[in-house]
């Protein structure tokens, strides 16, 4: 049985998910931050880039965004993963890289004992109310340092030009339009293309449909929004859903859980 659950950190850039899976599978999907996934019990396969992965217990999955992947269960058994996710602007700060250079990684998948430990006491730590403040405000810098001391790789800026404004730029009109009705006429015409240029531009860049993309980045940003507490009412209305009935049920089919339990 799937047991998921999204928590929140004292540290805002980074949250938490623990989670056990069998049947639930991620179909192909980006995130907006990184997600670091420490497999703890099973075996976890996931498509990225044209390649296939397996994980398993000890594993560290790095997951950097807008990377397309999809994830399940490779047995009956199912896995259980504790994952960090960190917004980008954190970890790019962090690692003092230049605003114009992307944080990237050698492989998706890492097997290295003291890593991995130092990241799933990070996970335990942070989840612990107990622990006293400074000691869950420091840690994580210990724990990602190491991590892109050994991992991390400075990526050449790309800029995934669609037409005339970048992947970057039209996520950022996406975002401030989230509520509103979007039409690919409209985002051709900001690009600067005929409506079927685009599509065919966007699909190129991305590996998704616009209307896929856009719906998925709805998703993120609703989960933003969910863990601040809003209303889930509230959050449809905001990132464009419209309807609270196909808002719970497109965010429970993408993420495993209904948005009232989200913490």
């Amino acid at each position: 049985m799937e047991q998921i659950d999204y928590l929140s950190s004292p540290i805002p850039d980074i949250n938490l998910i623990s989670g056990s899976y069998k049947k639930f599978a991620f179909q192909k999907h980006y995130h907006l931050d990184y997600h670091f996934g420490l497999i703890v019990k099973g075996q976890q396969q996931f498509q990225l880039k044209g390649a296939s992965y397996i994980s398993g217990p000890g594993d560290l999955v790095l997951m950097p965004p807008d990377e397309l992947h999809d994830g399940q269960a490779r047995t009956a058994e199912g896995y259980e993963v504790k994952v960090l996710t960190v917004s980008a602007s954190w970890l790019t700060q962090f690692a003092m890289n230049h605003r114009n250079s992307g944080l990237g990684f050698h492989s998706p998948v890492v097997r290295e004992p003291e890593l991995f430990n130092a990241m799933l006491n990070t996970h335990k730590v942070l989840s612990n109310h107990n622990v006293s403040a400074l000691t869950r405000d420091c840690l994580p810098y210990d724990s990602f340092q190491h991590l892109l001391e050994r991992h991390g790789r400075c990526l050449s800026p790309c800029v995934n030009a669609i037409g005339t404004k970048s992947l970057a730029l039209l996520r950022e009109y996406m975002v401030a339009h989230l509520d509103q009705p979007i039409r690919l006429e409209q985002l051709a015409t900001l690009c600067g293309l005929s409506a079927r240029q685009f599509h065919r531009q966007f699909k190129q860049a991305t590996g998704m449909s616009p209307h896929a993309w856009l719906t998925r980045l709805r998703l993120e940003k609703s989960m933003e929004l969910v863990k601040t507490g809003k209303p889930a009412v509230q959050v449809a209305l905001q990132t464009g859903f419209y309807d609270q009935a196909h808002f719970s049920k497109s965010f429970r089919s993408v993420f495993g859980v209904s948005p009232s339990t989200i913490n």
